[in-house]
């Protein structure tokens, strides 16, 4: 894997994915920014949808948004995951192969 290392925290980024996951935050702080709008999105669709009667609807958003980020979670904790700007999110101690044109 050719890469460059992210100066994004892995340790802050895997506990925003843990915490506040669907509704997306942890790809506002890797600069995934429309990713985060796409989680956002759904999380505040399935509480209108929840709100407004529409429960099946509600749970479809919600168990989407639930599986998209248990996805994102499981990639960030392996360390294969890229921030906004393409740099590698890396877990301490994670080897990785430099380009080598930097």
């Amino acid at each position: 894997m050719n890469t460059v290392p992210s100066n994004k925290s892995y340790g802050v980024a895997v506990c925003l994915s843990g915490i506040f996951g669907v509704v997306g935050v942890h790809h506002f702080y890797l600069g995934r920014y429309i990713e985060g709008i796409i989680d956002f999105s759904m999380f505040v669709l399935s509480m209108y949808f929840f709100y407004t009667g529409q429960i099946w609807l509600a749970v479809l958003f919600f168990l989407v948004d639930g599986i998209h980020t248990f996805v994102v979670t499981i990639m960030l904790l392996t360390g294969s995951i890229k921030d906004g700007d393409g740099k590698l999110v890396c877990y301490p101690g994670q080897k990785i192969k430099y380009n080598e044109e930097f």
